[in-house]
């Protein structure tokens, strides 16, 4: 499908300051500084950027400006959040229309909390599109959370089983389920009856294999493991998995994996849940990222871009599955804040108008951005793997292509503060923190993509 075609000439691109990028002081320049120092003194620093050098003062679809002035093409989206780019207009007018009428409701229904409750249940993928019953919460993590409490009411069970380079949240459950050690470590102890299973991390296979030769090992190992006795796999309420992982470097599972887990999860008795907090809302050029496979989840956690510019997100469950949960058991004062609400219902509406036209649009700039990266990587040591889906790219850095050894986390953020003074943002991931990662807005003009892979090219030639 020709995505561009619902799109008139100019209609993107001036959603975005189009000068971008511009710079006028290094970074962080001498006013973005005393806002750091300040921060430094009265904000705690396990926020998720720690004291990286950046701040900021304004947002325009895909670019942003400091308080120097300098301006950057933001690769980041806000961590995948502004979906149709910062402050879009009409996000902006459904919310100022809403807020002269209801803001905070209660939790309670309001009439946006209705509507776009049954506007979820209709962009949700095969099984659960219209089928599904939501409950809302501000953030992924406590999406998850909630999926925890709501599955073990369920199906009786106590056991989740969570894999290898999971990112689920930062709260007590999520967090269990999360393998990231900066997460975790001095944290302990976590929520008992949690299994973590290998994900097919293919640059670097546990089992030493390639795919497609492997067989897909490391599925038949998830089966294994929760249909086989003295695995000590006995009560298995649930299996969460991101079919493009997100934290542990933009992974995706290859064609067939989520497939055998699946039906792993079937013969079992467990449900399946499909964490679509970052791949969701577009991002891998599907609505879902499941949708990339032949598997109907059970449950779907998801946030991020749903909200776009504002904190949105939920659990989306069968309806027969949330007929389960006892009314009263789960309340939650600020879901589904009417503003939010409209905000949110804006937001789906601009990404799935027009047949899913900037949905299909993220699939195919995605591969032209791939293909740019790929192209050009040819050239450069240190970029051992371009992967992902739509506009979900990880840049994999490692010291040599036949090593492939990890390139230290502290040679990547030096590249990626030569990015910034450069006038690129981009964030890294990764198990061994050396994956910059590419999750702009959606809205992303095709001239401000490949500007910004041009400066990360010249950059990575100079690490």
């Amino acid at each position: 499908m020709d995505s561009e075609k619902y799109f008139k000439k100019g209609e993107l691109e001036k959603l975005s300051i189009e000068e971008a990028p511009k710079m006028v002081t290094s970074v962080p320049g001498p006013k973005a500084q005393k806002v750091l120092e300040e921060s430094f003194q009265s904000e705690s620093m396990a926020r998720g950027a720690g004291r990286f050098p950046m701040v900021y003062a304004e947002g325009k679809g895909a670019t942003s400006v400091d308080p120097d002035g300098n301006i950057f093409i933001d690769m980041s989206a806000g961590v995948a959040v502004n979906s149709v780019g910062r402050c879009n207009p009409r996000v902006i007018k459904a919310m100022q229309e809403q807020m002269t009428t209801l803001m905070h409701g209660g939790d309670m229904s309001n009439i946006k909390r209705t509507e776009l409750a049954k506007k979820v249940s209709s962009v949700m993928p095969a099984g659960l599109r219209d089928n599904a019953i939501t409950y809302f919460t501000q953030s992924g993590s406590a999406a998850v959370e909630t999926a925890i409490k709501f599955i073990r009411k369920i199906t009786g069970r106590s056991q989740i089983v969570a894999f290898h380079g999971a990112y689920h949240g930062i709260w007590l459950g999520g967090n269990s389920l999360t393998t990231g050690n900066q997460y975790r470590r001095g944290y302990g102890p976590f929520m008992p009856d949690v299994i973590h299973v290998p994900y097919p991390y293919c640059y670097r296979c546990c089992f030493g294999l390639e795919y497609p030769s492997c067989n897909l090992q490391c599925a038949h190992y998830v089966d294994y493991v929760l249909n086989t006795p003295y695995t000590g796999a006995y009560d298995v309420a649930a299996v969460f998995v991101e079919a493009q992982q997100g934290e542990s470097g933009y992974v995706p599972a290859p064609p067939g994996y989520l497939e055998i887990v699946k039906k792993a999860c079937e013969k079992n008795g467990a449900l399946y849940v499909s964490d679509e907090v970052q791949a969701g809302a577009g991002r891998t050029g599907k609505m879902w990222a499941i949708e990339h496979y032949d598997v109907e989840p059970d449950m779907i956690t998801w946030g991020k871009g749903m909200g776009g510019d504002v904190p949105m997100a939920g659990l989306s469950m069968r309806k027969d599955l949330a007929e389960q949960v006892e009314d009263l058991s789960q309340p939650n004062t600020w879901a589904a804040n009417a503003t939010l609400c409209a905000a949110c219902l804006e937001n789906i509406e601009i990404i799935t108008e027009n047949d899913r036209a900037l949905v299909n649009r993220a699939a195919s700039l995605g591969e032209e951005i791939s293909e740019q990266l790929r192209e050009g990587a040819k050239d450069i040591k240190n970029i051992g793997e371009v992967r992902g889906k739509g506009l979900m790219i990880g840049i994999e850095l490692v010291e040599d292509k036949e090593s492939r050894n990890p390139l230290g986390a502290d040679a990547t953020i030096n590249t990626l503060i030569n990015l910034l003074n450069r006038g690129v943002i981009s964030f890294p991931c990764g198990r061994y923190g050396n994956v910059i990662r590419y999750m702009p807005p959606l809205i992303l003009s095709k001239e401000h993509a490949t500007k910004a892979v041009d400066i990360f090219l010249e950059t990575a030639k100079e690490i």
